[in-house]
């Protein structure tokens, strides 16, 4: 499929002390329910008794663009004179929301929520249900923020990780593909990034279109971004947006709805619920282990390239408890026998004196239970050859 260049984040020219420019019209449906209406800059409503928050965010354009929504979590485009070119930014993105866009927050979300957290499967699922027209230029994408701390009262820091359902027009991600048909949680997606002023941008973009998702796994996407090192265990999830990004028109693009669940609470349940405790991905011990490691400890440590590239390649080290008693923390050490310089590590703290490679466990995962597994990632500078160390010791703690 041709698509055309995105120049912008959708929302980063939206600043939060802006008035709103229009007043909210309200008028009666035939359902006897009352209907909102919001035109303009960055006009919000509360919706499903505030677990939701309904904003046009006409932020690149001055346009007449208005959409609709009766209080449920959902919301449709009224009409839309929004008439960008396809090689820029988009006019606006009108969405629903559960978490806080640019300190507007809504109401019991669960939120923020540190990745190390999120990356648990079944810890943050969404279901999305969207109406589409085969007119104008626009995309179908959920805009989810990811911040170094727990809170931001404007623009996040980390990563915006942007799903792609589809687009109408010739339109696509900003920056460029870094990976081809990734299959992730029954999805396959091409993967863009691209490096903001601030942060970095993840456009994760299904290969086959869809006009719904149900119990999406956001955490198994967390995972990927983790692995390639464009966000970090340590940092917060803060918002979960879905809408449309609107070039040309998009009147009669509609959200049906919308369903957000963090930890199993947070929102309407999706048609199959998650469990209400997600299982951790290394379960604590159930006593702290002693400074000096017990008998029958030990680890030991698997190296592999996940992929390469021109210059360079990211690999993992997968460390596994072989003892009989929780480690309490561990080391790794290799010697590249080549060229490699490590760029970006994740999961663990490194040191580099030559070619000798030390790391060590991050803070949230040096305990490793019997026949347990951690990973430590990484990317690398690779101008010549690319060798496989010969040999990568582990030592638990």
């Amino acid at each position: 499929m041709i698509l055309g260049r995105r120049w912008a984040a959708p929302l980063t020219a939206v600043v939060a002390s802006v008035a709103a420019t229009a007043a909210l019209a309200l008028t009666a449906t035939h359902a006897q329910a009352a209907t909102t209406q919001l035109c303009g800059t960055t006009q919000t409503t509360p919706v499903s008794n505030g677990a939701y928050t309904v904003q046009n965010n006409e932020w690149n354009s001055s346009a007449s663009e208005c959409i609709n929504t009766d209080g449920g979590a959902d919301f449709s485009v009224a009409n839309s004179a929004i008439s960008n070119g396809t090689s820029g930014a988009p006019g606006g993105y009108p969405s629903i929301f559960k978490g806080c866009h640019w300190g507007n927050c809504s109401t019991g979300s669960g939120l923020p929520l540190q990745v190390s957290s999120v990356e648990n499967a079944g810890t943050v699922m969404t279901s999305w249900n969207t109406t589409q027209t085969g007119q104008g230029a626009y995309d179908v994408a959920y805009d989810i923020w990811y911040n170094h701390t727990s809170t931001t009262p404007g623009q996040p820091n980390a990563e915006e990780m942007m799903i792609w359902l589809n687009h109408q027009g010739s339109v696509q991600p900003a920056g460029s593909v870094v990976a081809s048909n990734v299959s992730i949680g029954g999805h396959t997606y091409n993967i863009w990034r691209a490096q903001m002023s601030s942060w970095i941008d993840m456009s994760y973009v299904m290969t086959s279109p869809s006009t719904s998702v149900s119990n999406l796994d956001v955490g198994l996407l967390a995972q990927d971004s983790v692995q390639r090192g464009t966000l970090s265990p340590s940092d917060f999830l803060i918002d979960l947006e879905a809408g449309f990004e609107l070039w040309q028109g998009g009147a009669g693009l509609a959200t049906n709805s919308y369903s957000v669940t963090v930890n199993g609470n947070g929102g309407p349940p999706p048609t199959s619920a998650p469990p209400t405790t997600p299982p951790p991905t290394t379960q604590p011990p159930t006593t702290p282990p002693p400074t000096t490691p017990p008998a029958g400890s030990g680890c030991s440590a698997a190296y592999s390239v996940a992929s390469s590239w021109q210059g360079g390649f990211q690999g993992q080290v997968v460390v596994t408890n072989n003892g009989t008693s929780p480690t309490h923390g561990w080391t790794l050490k290799w010697t590249f026998p080549g060229s490699q310089q490590i760029t970006n590590l994740w999961n663990g703290s490194f040191t580099a004196s030559g070619a000798s490679i030390t790391v060590t466990n991050a803070a949230y995962n040096g305990a490793i239970n019997p026949g347990a597994t951690a990973m430590v990632g990484f990317t690398a500078n690779s101008p010549s050859s690319n060798n496989t160390p010969s040999g990568v010791t582990c030592t638990a703690s």
